[in-house]
């Protein structure tokens, strides 16, 4: 399966995997809310791929970390870019950080939208099982990184993958 999504008339340059725990936003609530805020990234790296990399029209694998199965259980769409993650100004949030203002904002998130669920997920194990794959960041020892980039070959083999 090859996906090719002409928006705004760009294709799309750059992939990624966006983790998230099912109990905390599964692929389901994204599908349910059409588009998501992907807010409450509190690390350095993972913003800096918000705030600098991350563009419209590129495309996210959607991984269920931290349940049984471990996979990624479709695919996104970025719709709208890096722009500050108000989720941080405010002391009763989910992710505050009072370091972080509207002045001088320190967190970054993107929206995304629903694309494309997986007939099957694509489990970890079976992403390490997969030559294609041996470098893809996701398994590397000790990579917890909640965004990651992939190539679009590793994006290519994951949804051919999950698709019967």
């Amino acid at each position: 399966l090859l996906l090719q999504v002409i928006m705004g008339g760009r294709m799309p340059v750059n992939y990624w995997l966006f983790k998230s725990e099912p109990t905390a936003y599964s692929y389901d609530h994204l599908v349910e809310d059409c588009i998501a805020e992907w807010d409450g990234v509190r690390n350095f790296q993972a913003r800096n791929f918000l705030r600098d990399n991350i563009k419209i029209n590129d495309l996210v694998l959607f991984y269920h970390s931290n349940t049984n199965p471990i996979a990624v259980i479709g695919t996104a769409i970025v719709i709208r870019e890096g722009y500050p993650d108000h989720t941080a100004w405010g002391p009763d949030s989910d992710h505050p950080d009072p370091k972080s203002t509207v002045e001088n904002p320190i967190w970054y998130m993107v929206d995304i939208k629903a694309d494309q669920y997986f007939d099957k997920p694509v489990t970890l194990q079976a992403m390490r099982n997969n030559p294609a794959l041996k470098d893809m960041v996701l398994l590397r020892k000790g990579m917890r990184l909640s965004i990651q980039p992939v190539t679009q070959e590793q994006f290519e083999a994951i949804c051919d993958m999950g698709s019967v």
